[in-house]
């Protein structure tokens, strides 16, 4: 296990090199001058040349991106160009929001999912079946900020039951930080239901069709035994993947959910350095959230060995 864990983690550092070049790379290619920006349209060719050599803008690619390099494999991922602030206090303060929501949101989207899920496929072909479907194409089909909207007007304008809009930090107040959740998990978390529940019921047909479980079954185990110890725990193996990359769909992917909810998270973050062409912080968060998805996909990597010994074995 350990070999196969030391050969996954070799294998992240050249991805990650990789993902740094790329994101350095689009952000260099964004249209736009960032010493204009911050001096302003009508500042002068000298000053706005004073800028860019101050911030190394005037430099090759490849040097900035080496220096830009260094300072990441230190820890620093720069400064934002218009408030002077590091980036990483700016995405220290906006992380929480976003891993608070993205873990909510899945744990939402977990307590529909998997008894939805595994109740459709042990249900094949019956009522309950199709109505688990047919709420999983619902789901699938209502734009999320729609469902945002309408939750917001209906439990935040009319019923006044929670908050609208707005976050709270929950050192200031958990009860009020735990109510202004409730509204976008539950919008993301039943857009994200919706998937994981198509991938655990085909799972569990597909396992329930394997010899195993026949002859489980004809040793008289409990049906019980059966379902968990041998058609979910195999069910689980794909089903896993699927939540690994919703897992980075929610830390990356959360931009319109936390416009909507007015949330000071990673994905808003992003979309006000962009439009202010803040190119550190931009550049700062795409690789914060790429070096996530990364480590969430290693996770996966080594649950599967621990939901199937083939895997274990294999790696050992």
């Amino acid at each position: 296990m350990r070999r196969y864990l030391l050969v996954r983690l070799l294998n992240v550092v050249p991805v990650v090199l990789l993902i740094t070049f790329l994101v350095f790379l689009v952000t260099y290619l964004i249209p736009g001058d960032p010493a204009i920006i911050i001096l302003g349209p009508e500042a002068s060719p000298d000053k706005v040349d004073a800028i860019r050599e101050q911030l190394g803008l005037n430099r090759p690619f490849h040097e900035r991106y080496l220096i830009w390099l260094s300072q990441v494999g230190r820890g620093n991922l720069g400064e934002s160009y218009l408030s002077k602030e590091p980036v990483n206090s700016l995405i220290a303060r906006a992380f929480p929001v976003t891993l608070q929501l993205a873990l909510s949101a899945l744990a939402v989207a977990l307590v529909i999912a998997v008894p939805m899920g595994i109740l459709a496929a042990l249900k094949r072909g019956t009522w309950i079946d199709f109505a688990a479907t047919a709420g999983g194409f619902v789901g699938l089909s209502v734009p999320s900020f729609w469902l945002g909207i309408m939750l917001i007007y209906l439990f935040g304008v009319q019923w006044k039951v929670l908050p609208a809009t707005g976050y709270v930090s929950p050192g200031e107040n958990l009860l009020l930080n735990l109510q202004g959740m409730v509204l976008p998990a539950v919008t993301l978390g039943i857009f994200i239901s919706t998937q994981l529940m198509r991938y655990l019921r085909a799972g569990v047909l597909r396992v329930l069709s394997e010899d195993y479980v026949t002859v489980a079954r004809a040793k008289g185990l409990h049906a019980r035994v059966v379902l968990f110890r041998h058609v979910v725990r195999n069910a689980l193996i794909p089903f896993v993947t699927v939540l690994g990359l919703q897992m980075g769909f929610l830390l990356g992917g959360s931009v319109v959910i936390e416009e909507v909810f007015a949330l000071p998270g990673m994905g808003r973050l992003a979309v006000s350095s962009l439009f202010n062409r803040d190119y550190q912080v931009v550049t700062g968060i795409v690789l914060v959230m790429a070096v996530l998805f990364v480590l969430i996909n290693l996770v996966v990597d080594l649950l599967y060995s621990v939901l199937d010994p083939r895997i274990r074995l294999a790696a050992e």
